[in-house]
């Protein structure tokens, strides 16, 4: 049996929700025998972050990205990605990332092979006039555009035209506690990389308002774009007097020890295109509060039933519902039974299924 050849393209494999889910595809993809799986890394640190299979073939530059001389750089890149795939003759290529999937587009402009491309973000999000023309101009050459959520394909469609679309969601990794159940513990966990737009320093007031000196907060991430906001968040807790009971463990490898431990899930984001870390926090049983932002949140959240949904930026409601969360034990755990079972529509198996059809054009399930 003749193998297909897959190229998986993305900047990095940073700590990520975009990269998190390019890594748990690549483990599906390497695992079945008829694909051969390549892996691009172009971007500017092109890090690692995510364990990869072995079998998989991983390219990455030779030559360090300047940022001084962005421009030579940026050529530079561009002629290697164009050079790697002429190289690979993959059968189908797989790019990820709202800004990156255009400069994949144009370094294969004129070659044969196929490429599917997913946008990761908030699906309103502006990208600025440059990225937003160029997508318009450029997306058409795509074989396939993958939407997150069915608001995101109707975004799309109104701002674009494209013939061939899918929907598919993220895959949610199935959290089980695999040998003693995991001590619970008055936890409110929230998971996001310290940029403005995840509200870190709201969801710290409010907290910080609802005064439960039994409880602790508990906000997984680190600096990203440049914003430092670590620093700031932990002196904004400390001036509430609350830094004794909200902690910033950083990056975390296992963050999944730190869900299974946890009683809440609060989620202050503003821009998402579909929350992987809502999606985790569901299946290992939490009950979830999130801003109602574009899009995601609610096609995993139904209002009262699994978790909170709550306006954009309607803080007040937010923190009465993360108050009542936290005073009613019953509340929590109905909740978090319903989000667990509700969310196994997302799980790794369906989810990189639709990829694998989708993107390797095969419309029988050789499971």
């Amino acid at each position: 049996m003749e193998r297909k050849k897959l190229c998986l393209v993305i900047p990095s494999l940073q700590a990520g929700g975009m990269e998190r889910v390019m890594s748990e595809l690549a483990h599906y993809f390497a695992a079945r025998e008829e694909i051969e799986v390549h892996l691009v890394l172009y971007g500017i640190t092109r890090e690692i972050f995510y364990p990869i299979p072995d079998n998989i073939l991983i390219s990455i530059p030779r030559f360090r990205f300047n940022n001084r001389w962005r421009l030579w750089c940026t050529i530079k890149t561009i002629c290697f990605l164009r050079n790697e795939i002429k190289r690979i003759k993959p059968d189908s290529i797989l790019s990820f990332g709202e800004y990156w999937n255009s400069f994949v587009l144009l370094s294969v402009l004129g070659l044969k092979y196929p490429v599917f491309v997913s946008d990761r973000s908030q699906p309103d999000k502006s990208l600025g006039w440059f990225h937003d023309t160029l997508r318009h101009v450029i997306y058409p050459t795509a074989r396939g555009v993958i939407c997150q959520t069915e608001r995101a394909k109707e975004i799309f469609l109104s701002r674009n035209n494209h013939s061939n679309i899918a929907v598919i969601g993220n895959p949610i990794k199935d959290l089980k506690i695999i040998s003693e159940p995991t001590q619970k513990e008055k936890t409110v966990l929230m998971v996001g990389r310290l940029i403005k737009t995840k509200h870190q320093d709201k969801l710290i007031e409010m907290f910080a308002k609802v005064s439960l000196p039994d409880w602790k907060l508990i906000i997984v991430g680190y600096d990203h774009l440049k914003q430092h906001n670590m620093l700031r968040l932990k002196e904004l807790a400390r001036n509430l007097g609350v830094e004794q009971r909200v902690v910033f463990p950083g990056k975390q490898e296992n963050v999944e020890a730190i869900y299974l431990k946890s009683l809440i899930f609060a989620f202050t984001s503003s821009s998402e295109g579909f929350p992987n870390a809502i999606g985790e926090a569901m299946s290992a049983g939490l009950p979830v509060v999130a801003f109602d932002c574009v899009a995601g949140p609610s096609e995993m959240i139904t209002d009262g039933y699994n978790g909170f949904l709550v306006p954009l930026f309607d803080f007040r409601q937010f923190e009465e519902r993360l108050a009542a969360l936290m005073n009613d034990e019953s509340l929590r755990a109905r909740l978090g039974s319903n989000a667990k079972e509700s969310i196994r529509k997302y799980s790794s198996e369906t989810i990189c299924k639709a990829f694998y059809k989708f993107v390797l054009q095969n419309d029988k399930d050789k499971s």
